[in-house]
């Protein structure tokens, strides 16, 4: 296998995971205001809310580190 492959696979396999992290973070922020509470209230996060938001955020670098090794490898080789 070649880089250009691998990289290519782990920008496919981190978009998802991104995509999945951040549709779970939008179907949890507006529960409070479902429910008769404010919605925007500042709050600190915690526990699953805290991994998952820094999860995101690895995610994102990853993958923009990802796309960025992709345009650099597909540069040199062509």
């Amino acid at each position: 296998m070649n880089w250009q492959r691998i990289l290519s696979i782990v920008e496919v396999t981190t978009a998802a995971l991104l995509t999945i992290a951040i549709l779970l973070q939008a179907k949890g922020a507006g529960l409070g205001a479902v429910f008769g509470g404010e919605g925007n209230v500042y709050r600190t996060k915690r526990g699953a809310e805290r991994v998952l938001f820094m999860s995101t955020i690895v995610l994102g670098v990853l993958f923009a580190g990802a796309a960025l090794a992709t345009l650099i490898i597909g540069t040199r080789s062509s």
